[in-house]
């Protein structure tokens, strides 16, 4: 019997023990969850039709897909007309009344944070099994995108490194994700809480860098169609019991279809401190945007700091600038969390400079994901000397002002303007092409 993926196990241990869900797992039903989304998401129709009439079409594709499980279980054959893109995903759907007893009716004690998607539980299911439920907020047109999102691109990808995705609800008004529970939280309730970062020795992290890359390579590379995040940072790193990291929240992940490269967008989405310059200057998306920000998620986990501290004084405010400063004067160890009793000098400054080479102000100097693995895990590879990052100010300012300077690159990909919400994380902005710059206002951090 061929071994089944853990997504799968995961469906027949629940089979087994008789939950009160709706399963769908006929392997013999090409039709999945993934292929109900698909029609959907993939030219926009929330918001051309209206959210009201979106969801009810994506419950009309949901239910047809159940029934041809259905039919397929009994004995009969769903068509042959009725195959998606060839992806072996199987759709779970849970009961609402199941995820209520779960999380004893969301109760604020099983509360486990709140972003821009919605508010999240830790479930307990009656074999033992801990989940996390993601709610949709009821008012949330921005939710209602990125859940269906969320679904496409997670039930289209299965890695080590990626939040696993177990199903969702959709019973009436409510819209809900379930996922792995994760029990060590993410990556910033460790790094920047002096009390428990001594949790995250060197190998820890050092593992939890690697994994990270490892988890964007199968994304940008490996996965059946190329997927940029567009919002790495350390709350969307979670870890799991043995601390090793899954990228999580693909709310607002792009899927980029055939060959293509890049798109641009008005629509800009991420977190302060975080995004390309070319990204949240211009809109040009590729890759390379995920690279900028595993980047400063690599600076981080390794000075164990956030990129941007104002208590720490004008040189030191900026980590990109003061990683800079200190490569220059040939004193970069100095970057190292204080509070690590010992590390790898030689790994340290190699994640360090490896950092400042994927913040690089232009998207052709910054190396792929590709390289990047090679880099963490070969000990022939020669690092290239970094260049200056682009190096932020308070007010989302980059020196370079060109959308050429930044891409440097002459690319025949084809385009597209639109599609992408703006997430209630972090830090919100709106675009100033008169000064070429970007303007903050402080929202709800989404976590």
């Amino acid at each position: 019997m061929p071994e089944l993926c853990p997504h799968n196990q995961y469906l027949a241990h629940l089979n087994a023990a008789n939950f009160p869900f709706r399963l769908s797992s006929s392997s013999s039903s090409s039709c999945s969850l993934f292929s109900a989304v698909q029609l959907y998401l993939d030219y926009d129709l929330g918001y051309s039709i209206g959210p009201t009439h979106f969801f009810m079409g994506f419950l009309a594709k949901l239910s047809a897909c159940i029934a041809k499980r259905f039919k397929a279980a009994r004995g009969g054959s769903a068509g042959e007309d009725d195959s998606d893109d060839g992806s072996d995903t199987q759709g779970l759907f849970f009961e609402l009344r199941a995820l209520q007893i779960a999380t004893n009716y969301f109760s604020e004690l099983n509360r486990l944070g709140h972003g821009g998607f919605g508010p999240v539980y830790k479930g307990l299911m009656p074999n033992g099994q801990e989940i996390a439920v993601k709610k949709l907020a009821m008012d949330s047109r921005q939710g209602l995108k990125q859940f269906i999102n969320e679904v496409k691109l997670l039930l289209k990808t299965q890695h080590k490194n990626l939040v696993m995705l177990f199903g969702c609800c959709a019973e009436g008004p409510e819209k809900m994700l379930v996922y792995e529970y994760l029990p060590n939280k993410s990556l910033d309730y460790f790094l920047f809480d002096k009390s428990k970062s001594p949790s995250l020795d060197w190998t820890t992290r050092f593992k939890i860098i690697t994994g990270i890359a490892r988890g964007l390579l199968y994304l940008h590379e490996e996965a059946p169609q190329r997927i940029i995040h567009i919002d790495i940072k350390a709350s969307n790193i979670l870890l799991d019991q043995q601390l090793n990291p899954k990228i999580s929240d693909f709310g607002l992940a792009r899927l980029f279809p055939g060959d293509d490269t890049h798109v641009n967008t008005f629509r800009i989405s991420g977190t302060y401190g975080y995004m390309a310059p070319e990204y949240a200057m211009h809109g040009y998306l590729s890759v390379k945007t995920d690279v900028f920000s595993y980047g400063v998620v690599v600076l981080e986990i390794v000075s164990g700091r956030k990129n941007h501290d104002s208590r720490l004084g004008s040189e030191k405010a900026d980590l990109l600038n003061y990683s800079w400063l200190l490569f220059q004067g040939g004193k970069m160890l100095d970057l190292v969390d204080p509070t690590l009793e010992k590390y790898n000098p030689d790994e340290a400054a190699m994640c360090i400079q490896l950092g400042l080479l994927c913040c690089q102000q232009t998207v052709v100097e910054r190396p792929d994901m590709n390289s990047v693995h090679l880099m963490l895990s070969s000990d022939s590879f020669t690092l290239p000397r970094p260049g200056k990052p682009a190096i932020q100010g308070r007010v989302g300012r980059w020196t370079t002002t060109s959308t050429s300077a930044f891409t440097n690159t002459n690319t025949n990909a084809s385009s597209t303007n639109g599609g992408m919400t703006k997430v209630s994380a972090g830090s919100s902005f709106v675009e100033d092409h008169s000064r070429n710059s970007i303007s903050y206002s402080s929202i709800e951090e989404g976590r």
